[in-house]
């Protein structure tokens, strides 16, 4: 989830300058394809409910990764929270704007709403974070569970969902485009999570099976936390 033109920022807070403009065009070029290949996302629809029922009318949340908004930032936003998506995809925040107009969605990098980044939207009850870490090697997630922590205020909600595999940064096809993917196995996750910050409320797996041609099944991993201290 990085930018070019954030790459050396980043750098001097702990990550290695990175072009990850190709994700951002991989998914440009997706677009809509992707609820396609997608559908029926139970594991996470029961995730983002778990989330609403925690959380009190009005409540600010943030959706990273929002990609077209659908189901996660419609779901929050129908529940009356106030729902802040942000993506590097241009494609996909104008989807998600369409899609969902309750809600709020930016253009971003999630380094740019770092403390001290360019876009402060202030702090947040909770977030929401369904499949788009995996899109960083892996060497560089925990510094962004660490700014996602920074973001929450104190003991605010996290709700994670992983693809589990022992995998770092490792191109596979995708509807079409190639991309970059990482993995964990689900106790390497979780101990990731809490040296980030927070504690582990519960956690939950369900197989899934993608409708596009070039994804194979996959086991998702959902976690539900709160920032510690």
């Amino acid at each position: 989830m990085s930018r070019t033109d954030s790459s050396a920022e980043e750098a001097g807070h702990g990550v290695p300058p990175r072009d990850r403009t190709g994700q951002a065009e991989a998914f440009d070029a997706i677009g809509d394809r992707y609820d396609e290949a997608f559908p029926h996302k139970e594991g996470q629809l029961a995730a983002t409910d778990r989330l609403i029922a925690a959380l009190p009318a009005g409540a600010r949340v943030l959706d990273v990764g929002c990609g077209t908004g659908v189901p996660t930032a419609r779901r929050l936003a129908e529940a009356g929270l106030d729902v802040v998506g942000v993506d590097l995809s241009a494609t996909m925040v104008e989807l998600a704007r369409e899609r969902v107009p309750g809600a709020r969605f930016h253009r971003a990098d999630l380094a740019d709403l770092r403390p001290g980044g360019p876009l402060g939207l202030g702090r947040f009850d909770a977030a929401a974070a369904f499949f788009s870490l995996l899109m960083l090697p892996r060497a560089e997630i925990p510094l962004a569970l660490t700014w996602i922590r920074e973001l929450l205020a104190p003991e605010g909600l996290f709700a994670l969902a992983m693809v589990e595999a022992d995998a770092d940064d490792v191109p596979i096809p995708f509807l079409g485009r190639t991309i970059r993917v990482s993995g964990y196995p689900r106790a390497a996750l979780r101990s990731v999570v809490e040296g980030a910050g927070f504690d582990v409320l519960a956690e939950s797996s369900a197989s899934y099976a993608p409708e596009g041609p070039d994804a194979p099944p996959e086991e998702h991993l959902f976690l539900h936390c709160a920032r510690r201290g």
